[in-house]
């Protein structure tokens, strides 16, 4: 039986209308949230790209195209990682918020909120002069784009859910406009002549390579939104099959629309330029992971000491993240040049397998740092 309803949020009704204890942690949260993290800082060891450079040319080539990004219209299953990180943001927000209001105040949780928006954006400008060695003012990083996206979506969070649902609808709608409204003949073409890489040479003053564009973000909120109003609905006290059925639902809708909007060619699924057709897909299918993970481990108790293998990466997400992408990056970068200096020339037939097993000995190191740092309760906050 499918239950239509979703939590309001907490400041309009009292806070006995949630859990009694404020610490209380969704397990199924943590893991899927690890999970997500373990495969982004998989990609950061170079286990990805590895792994596609070892199987080409075989049958696992296939499995090796999921983990990397669809050129442009089409959906691959890496395409719904970032979604995912931005959408578990989002559902943790309403945790996050009710702990701080119950040792704070509303002026504090707004001065935290700021910083926190504040410290991702120039984490994600930082990362960027990383890549390329020296300053640079690009701002694709997916950290950068979640500074937009919480900022948003904490500003419409304490509205109630149907206005919050509504404004992420409108998010959508206007960059259908803005897309459509920029070029009408070709909206979402490849290439640069549309909305997106015309905001990037306004902003910065040059377009990406990859195609990707820094107005993602607008509406990539829409996924922070929806993990915020899910949030509201496990933090409530509603039955659990309650819960269930109204993340079915919803996730079936976001689902039905964006591959709708996509087989009847009203807007492709593109995730470098995050279509609505792509927003509402990937937005559906993070509803109804983050249901799969709800019912299998906090309704079914499914709580086997493994997940923790996972659960632990998720603890110092933003961390690990940073982590990776500067120390797991250049181990993995100094390790491949190597090849060119003839120290290993002689096991150049046995390369592609060498970079996947370094591939993954970096990954276990980063997985071992943060189950240290679980171990002894340590968490860098952001």
């Amino acid at each position: 039986m499918v239950y239509i309803s979703l939590a309001k949020p907490n400041h309009l009704f009292p806070m006995s209308q949630f859990s009694n204890t404020v610490s209380n942690r969704l397990f199924s949260l943590d893991v899927f949230r690890g999970l997500i993290m373990f495969l982004l800082i998989a990609e950061a060891a170079g286990f990805h790209d590895s792994f596609a450079q070892l199987t080409e040319g075989t049958a696992l080539y296939i499995a090796a195209l999921q983990l990397q990004h669809h050129p442009w219209h089409g959906l691959r299953f890496w395409d719904l990682v970032q979604p995912f990180f931005m959408f578990i943001v989002g559902v943790a927000m309403p945790f996050s918020m009710k702990k701080r209001l119950a040792f704070g105040n509303r002026r504090a949780l707004n001065t935290h909120m700021a910083k926190r928006c504040a410290k991702l954006f120039l984490f994600g400008v930082l990362l960027h002069c990383i890549y390329s060695f020296g300053p640079v003012w690009e701002l694709w990083n997916v950290l950068t784009q979640l500074a937009f996206t919480i900022a948003i979506a904490y500003g419409v969070m304490t509205r109630p859910y149907w206005f919050q649902m509504l404004f992420s609808v409108g998010l959508l709608v206007l960059t259908e406009l803005l897309y459509r409204g920029y070029n009408p003949n070709a909206p979402y073409a490849l290439g640069h002549d549309h909305f997106g890489a015309w905001m990037d040479l306004l902003v910065m003053g040059k377009v990406n390579s990859g195609h990707w564009v820094f107005i993602n973000f607008l509406p990539t909120a829409a996924h922070t939104i929806w993990g915020v109003v899910c949030g509201q609905l496990l933090l409530s006290k509603k039955p659990a099959q309650e819960k269930l059925g109204s993340l079915g639902f919803w996730g079936l809708t976001a689902m039905g629309l964006g591959f709708g909007l996509d087989a009847l060619g009203i807007t492709p699924i593109i995730k470098r330029i995050a279509t609505t057709s792509f927003t509402l897909a990937s937005g559906g299918t993070a509803i109804w992971t983050l249901a799969f993970f709800y019912w299998a481990i906090d309704v079914r108790g499914y709580k086997k000491p493994w997940l923790r293998f996972f659960s632990v990466v998720g603890t110092n997400s933003i961390f690990i993240y940073l982590f990776s992408e500067t120390f797991g990056h250049l181990l993995f970068r100094e390790f491949e040049m190597l090849w060119s200096t003839g120290l290993f020339h002689a096991w150049e037939a046995f390369k592609d397998w060498i970079m996947v097993v370094e591939a993954l000995l970096i990954l276990l190191l980063l997985w071992g740092i943060t189950y240290f740092l679980d171990k002894r309760g340590i968490y860098f906050k952001v």
